[in-house]
């Protein structure tokens, strides 16, 4: 036990600027002594980059962009930190992923371009802490195979996954992917979201919303396009596609509740009747800490759930025609990987272009749902597979967009002209 506690965790934290990064960082900030940080990456934001390496003295960062990446040398350069050595380009991510001098990944890259660092992680045998939910929703059981011939170590970092992951028994614990929940007496997991910033709005408001209101979640602080998933519950959808592979159920064995004060994370239910829930403030550190962790405890920095002061629990079930994209996540879970994985890549498009402003926040669901469609059928069974296919619908859905851009653009002609 003692050399357990005393162990010093080696870090690659891949997405260091986004907030899952930020917030793992700060934890780290809190116990010196137990986590050494190894590399960083991040795609453009130098400023940031700059001031972590300043800080945690990594061996190695990535900037994906090339421009940026000098632009980093030379910061690092003028404050005598050269010995940082920096990389760039996305093939970086996955020599630093695998590298042999560290023990311990934080895949907190967002959107399909994480996986094939994830994916080396993997191979490579890492303890890894998944913030990246799109590795499972595209990959599933190529990702899950993976895991189990390499011997990584799986931790989920949503605090929706950490929480189930919590509330299982050890035996499941010790084997996300492959573990047997009925064996292990249970019955159904219980997934819950707030609903988002439109829970309370009629379907008619949806049309007109706005990307500020869409990203102005009323308990979270997260980046935009998560923000949006949440807005859409396309979020939820994609988060009941990783708790099926993280758990090995079926979409049937997954419950979605509404539980607006996002006290509960997550919930499971067992065959006796009993339901383990894990509670907390809505703080992404609380679950970083426990991955980070793992099978011990430390402080987070997060406040302990003031029970005299929480507002009282509400639970409601999900109107799926507000949230049609949620259902349309459930079909594609049902319906095989390579709808999950066109899901996956249709949705960062059009919410882009949402967030861009070139398409209305309903929109999302209308180019999701024919791009679905037209890949539903399609065979995924290696990575090259994936990349094909997330490549192939990309295109397809960006060439939707140009149909919505013009549509709007005629609408607010017409408008004008009247």
């Amino acid at each position: 036990m003692s050399d357990r506690k005393n162990l010093v965790r080696r870090l690659c934290i891949l997405g260091a600027t986004g907030s899952i990064g930020l917030s793992t960082l700060d934890v780290v900030r809190r116990h010196p002594h137990k986590f050494d940080v190894v590399s960083l990456s991040a795609y453009s934001n130098v400023d940031v980059l700059f001031s972590q390496c300043v800080e945690f003295s990594p061996e190695s960062v990535v900037m994906v962009s090339e421009p940026h990446a000098e632009q980093l040398k030379t910061l690092l350069v003028k404050k005598g930190l050269e010995s940082i050595i920096v990389y760039s380009g996305a093939a970086a991510l996955e020599e630093i992923s695998r590298e042999v001098t560290t023990d311990t990944v934080m895949a907190a890259i967002v959107g399909a371009s994480g996986l094939m660092p994830t994916m080396a992680a993997v191979n490579a045998g890492k303890r890894v802490l998944l913030a990246n939910k799109e590795a499972l929703v595209t990959s599933g059981a190529i990702f899950i195979e993976a895991v189990k011939a390499s011997g990584a170590q799986l931790i989920p970092i949503d605090s929706e996954h950490n929480a189930i992951f919590q509330c299982l028994p050890i035996e499941a614990q010790n084997t996300p992917g492959y573990c047997e929940l009925a064996s292990n007496g249970v019955s159904k997991i219980l997934l819950t979201g707030s609903g988002g910033p439109f829970r309370t709005y009629n379907i008619e408001q949806l049309d007109s919303v706005t990307v500020e209101e869409a990203c102005a979640h009323p308990n979270w602080d997260m980046g935009q396009k998560i923000s949006v998933d949440s807005a859409t519950m396309m979020n939820k959808g994609l988060e009941l596609i990783e708790a099926k592979w993280l758990f090995n159920v079926e979409p049937e064995d997954i419950k979605i509740v509404l539980h607006p004060q996002s006290t509960i994370h997550s919930m499971v239910q067992y065959k006796d009747g009993s339901v383990l829930a894990q509670m907390g403030n809505p703080d992404m550190r609380t679950p970083i800490a426990h991955a980070l962790s793992f099978p011990d405890r430390i402080e987070s920095g997060v406040e302990p759930l003031d029970f005299f002061n929480t507002p009282a629990f509400e639970f409601q079930s999900v109107d799926f025609v507000k949230y049609p994209n949620l259902k349309l996540a459930i079909e594609a879970c049902k319906n095989g990987q390579g709808a999950c994985t066109a899901l996956n890549a249709a949705n960062e498009i059009a919410v882009d272009a949402f967030l861009n402003k070139k398409i209305k926040f309903t929109d999302i669901y209308k180019i999701n749902e024919t791009s679905v469609n037209k890949f539903v059928s399609e065979e995924v069974t290696s990575i090259d597979d994936v990349i094909n296919l997330d490549g192939r619908v990309r295109e397809f859905t960006t060439s939707l967009l140009v149909n919505y851009y013009r549509e709007d653009n005629h609408a607010k002609a017409d408008r004008d002209n009247y």
